[in-house]
């Protein structure tokens, strides 16, 4: 166990850790400020500060999808950075795989699961080619926000700017 001394109090880092982490469960389980200061003995106002330290984005739930996308691993980074709920992005090398894996019936079943789990989130983030964006646009009926990366169909790797994804997350906020 950890300890620190601070003025004439010795104080339990792991503690302190431990209960950030049943703070932060029990609020993502759904449970108001009111609900979890109640049930761990706390202050309702610590709880609200401690989320304020923490929080990284405002808003929705936002997902970010595209493919075939070089530098996918890059544009993962700023979505982590930048708070996004969901991220698929794809090379074109995965997407193929993804496509000769699965029999119809199984890609079918694959690709309406990812469709459900989208329809989940407030705003879609699609990087892709112009007649991908129109498809996922038309399944989806929440903020779809496009980044067009060239006409169908693309079957190379397109390198996308991460600081334009970045900007187009900052706009959303």
């Amino acid at each position: 166990m950890k300890l620190v001394r601070i003025g004439n109090k010795l104080v339990s880092k792991e503690k302190i850790y431990t209960m950030i982490d049943r703070v932060v469960n029990l609020r993502s389980q759904g449970n108001s400020q009111r609900e979890t200061a109640e049930i761990l003995g706390l202050d309702r106002s610590f709880i609200s500060r401690l989320e304020n330290v923490g929080e990284v984005r405002r808003g929705g739930k936002i997902a970010l999808i595209g493919f075939p996308v070089k530098n996918k691993e890059e544009l993962k980074k700023v979505a982590s950075q930048e708070g996004i709920d969901f991220v698929l992005l794809m090379t074109e090398a995965e997407r193929r795989f993804f496509l000769d894996s699965s029999s119809g019936v199984e890609l079918f079943n694959r690709l309406m699961e990812i469709i459900k789990e989208l329809r989940d989130y407030d705003t879609v983030i699609i990087i892709g080619s112009d007649e991908r964006i129109k498809i996922v646009e038309s399944f989806l009926d929440k903020e779809v926000v496009s980044l067009e990366i060239g006409r169908s169909p693309l079957t190379e790797d397109v390198y996308v700017d991460a600081g334009e994804i970045k900007r187009i997350i900052s706009s959303l906020k």
